[in-house]
């Protein structure tokens, strides 16, 4: 393991511990990473007395410019160097309340510390004592764990889940981007303890549901998630997409797992966070708008629009951000079905127009989007939808180039309107407007000034309204 320490900054650490006559370990995250063969920037170093003290100690032998930001009441410290990020903390032993995730804190042994962590894997930790430096301690079997690709837990999962219930969502997180398996105890036992889940802050869920979000594959971990339990009580209204029903043998698709299909299928094309929840959402309002008709079988008629007024009270509850990035969100969901119409039809100028006006700077996100959601078993089919699609794509960008559609603002505004007629506020200013724009978008009249004054003019006088001149 001494290859890994090959950082002069762990001997330093050593021969400030050594200094100090107590014992430093490597624990955690980096010494699981480096046996992963992947690199890692953030070192956590539990220490066997104080981690605040070593910390400072360290600081002092970089001899540079190296601040300490230490925070007395947990006993922790932290430092930079280079572009590394070094954490000191005391070793300690945990004990918990039933109605908190907090613990009670006391000083420890490093058998004490690594009991108290979630995962074997977790519980590894590499010897910076100037005797045995480099060594693995490894009392869990995290390194065997690591090689056969199993997440479990060092005590009792029951034990282990109950008092850290964010335990059970960073376990689902961390098979997600390992693509491990969690070791059946240890998955029964999220099952059982999932309702502890509750206890834990909305902002600490979301936090490990983002990054479940952003591995490669995240139908890895929302299926894990829906099959403990967990995701019917963190995010129900993706829980109830669940199920396909079938009626005088016509049947629907299980939208939750089409959902996973789009999910990482845009996995693959994109790391936008926002356009992945966009995936998650763009079916959301299937439910709720689900129909039996005769003769046609189910529909969702109206989901989208359903799917857009649900999207602010989940974000809301998750504590995912509002504003600018809310409003990007609904508004994919909103228009998620339009492109996908066009590729299943004749693309007019008029259809695209419309398009462009209504997603402006989204429309390349929203394609992606539209991309990941064909999904067919027949690959005729697909393959059709698909070389349509590309025709919507040529359409968009030659009439871009022509029309500049994208964020685009009619010629004509209201202040021109009134100023023309000299008239106040009122219905007849925008019904003007919306006869210039819908000119415009179905290719009437060409997106300049000239045009949109001249069909005003049209317009206005068919409504009794004449220009008035200037005394």
């Amino acid at each position: 393991m001494e290859k890994y320490l090959s950082n002069p900054i762990f001997r330093i650490v050593s021969e400030a511990a050594s200094e100090m006559n107590v014992a430093a370990y490597v624990v955690g995250g980096f010494v699981r990473d480096h046996l992963l063969g992947k690199p890692s920037k953030d070192i956590d170093i539990v220490v066997i007395g104080s981690g605040i003290d070593l910390a400072h100690l360290v600081a002092r032998k970089i001899k540079e410019d190296t601040k300490v930001v230490f925070f007395k009441n947990f006993g922790t410290a932290m430092l930079r160097y280079k572009d590394w990020e070094i954490e000191f903390v005391g070793a300690r032993k945990e004990s918990y309340r039933s109605d908190s995730r907090n613990p009670i804190v006391e000083n420890g042994t490093l058998e004490d510390d690594q009991k108290r962590r979630d995962f074997t894997i977790n519980a590894m930790s590499i010897s910076l004592v100037k005797e045995t430096f480099g060594q693995l301690v490894d009392p869990f079997n995290g390194q065997q764990d690591l090689r056969n690709k199993i997440m479990r837990t060092p005590l009792d999962p029951n034990i282990t889940y109950s008092d850290d219930p964010l335990r059970m969502m960073r376990g689902i997180r961390f098979a997600t981007q390992l693509d491990f398996v969690i070791e059946d105890k240890s998955f029964e036992a999220i099952a059982t303890n999932a309702q502890r889940i509750k206890i834990v802050s909305a902002e600490r869920i979301t936090d490990e549901l983002n990054k479940i979000v952003m591995a490669k594959k995240p139908s890895i971990g929302f299926k894990l998630l829906l099959k403990t339990g967990l995701l019917q009580i963190i995010f129900p209204e993706f829980a109830n997409l669940q199920g396909a029903e079938t009626k005088d043998g016509t049947g629907h698709k299980d939208n939750f797992f089409h959902t996973l299909i789009v999910l990482d299928n845009i996995a693959e094309k994109t790391s936008n966070l926002w356009l992945r929840w966009a995936a998650i959402l763009h079916d959301i309002g299937k439910p709720a708008t689900k129909r039996w008709a005769d003769g046609t079988g189910w529909t969702f008629h109206g989901h989208e629009v359903v799917g857009y007024k649900m999207t602010p009270s989940i974000f809301y509850r998750l504590k995912l951000p509002a504003g600018d990035t809310l409003k990007y969100v609904q508004k994919l969901v909103l228009l998620h079905l339009r492109p996908i119409v066009l590729s299943q039809e004749i693309v007019t100028d008029s259809a695209v127009r419309r398009l462009l006006f209504e997603a402006g700077n989204e429309i390349d996100d929203l394609m992606t989007l539209c991309e990941a959601d064909m999904s067919s078993k027949i690959p005729e089919k697909i393959r059709r939808y698909r070389q349509n699609f590309e025709l919507v794509r040529q359409k968009l960008v030659e009439i871009e180039q022509k029309d500049q559609l994208r964020n685009w603002q009619p010629p004509i505004t209201g202040e021109t309107i009134m100023e023309t007629f000299k008239l106040k506020p009122g219905p007849e200013i925008g019904v003007i407007k919306t006869a210039i724009r819908e000119a415009i978008l179905d290719g009437i009249i060409a997106n300049n000034f000239e045009e949109a004054f001249a069909f005003m003019i049209t317009e206005a006088g068919k409504l009794g309204i004449e220009p008035k001149k200037e005394n």
